[in-house]
């Protein structure tokens, strides 16, 4: 028999759609981005971290604060919002790395696999920014093809360049 683990999900209203957090018990994102649906985001997350049960709230504390204000402008909201995601040490780490990326300095693949320690790993970065399940707490959005090229964007990529737009 399978353990209940819960969680706590809600929605807000944002200038570019609908952004959905998911939280453990403790606070620590689990997932989120820009999507008015859970499921969506409860599929990202790693198998021992994914809940089996998402207990609906009109805000999330922190979390939803930390949300609104950067869409209105105070960009570092977010940094001191607990994530947790897991993975294997690689991804784990690049995923602490872009959290370091500061807001309004995008880096390219190349560059970020150099910050995260294996300047030859640009498709393992890459594919850290493809498996990051806590967009905007993990500003995998910073991140961009050599010329400046917005590559790819779980939610798309006219959200990926406001949000580029948004902390120049």
């Amino acid at each position: 028999m399978t353990a209940t683990r819960l969680a706590e999900v809600a929605t807000v209203a944002t200038p570019i759609g609908p952004f959905t957090a998911i939280v453990d018990g403790d606070g620590a994102v689990l997932a989120s981005g820009w999507t008015g649906d859970p499921a969506e985001l409860t599929a990202v997350v790693h198998a021992s971290l994914r809940p089996t049960e998402l207990r609906q709230r009109d805000a999330l504390g922190a979390v939803t604060q930390a949300v609104l204000d950067y869409h209105d402008g105070d960009l570092t909201a977010i940094d001191a919002i607990p994530v947790r995601q897991r993975s294997g040490e690689f991804l784990s780490h690049a995923w602490d790395v872009l959290r370091k990326v500061p807001a309004g300095e995008p880096v390219t693949y190349t560059e970020f696999a150099g910050l995260a320690g294996r300047p030859a790993a640009t498709r393992a970065a890459a594919n850290a920014c493809a498996r990051n399940a806590a967009a905007l707490f993990v500003p995998c959005h910073r991140v961009l093809r050599i010329g400046g090229q917005l590559g790819g964007f779980r939610w798309g990529l006219e959200a990926k360049r406001w949000l580029l737009d948004h902390e120049r």
